[in-house]
């Protein structure tokens, strides 16, 4: 590799804001603050949000999906079932 071309590529700590969880993994993210965690100094890059809270990964967003279609079809057959009286 050609030297001085290529971004630093290092542990760097996440902080997903949302839910105030830090992981740490390796990244060539630009930082400019630091934290200290078990006695090491990372660079600090803050998230608004993660795969630990972003709703298609929980699984929160397919639920209210499905109980929109839940409440759809007994909303339906509720007024089938008016109409047949």
């Amino acid at each position: 590799m050609k030297k001085g071309i290529h971004p630093e590529y290092r542990p760097v700590a996440f902080v997903d804001l949302s839910i105030n969880k830090t992981f740490i993994i390796n990244s060539s993210a630009p930082t400019k603050e630091t934290v200290e965690i078990d006695g090491v100094t990372y660079p600090l890059f803050k998230l608004d949000t993660s795969s630990e809270s972003h709703p298609f990964y929980t699984g929160a967003q397919t639920r209210i999906v499905e109980a929109g279609r839940v409440e759809k079809f007994r909303a339906k057959y509720a007024a089938l079932a008016r109409k047949a009286k």
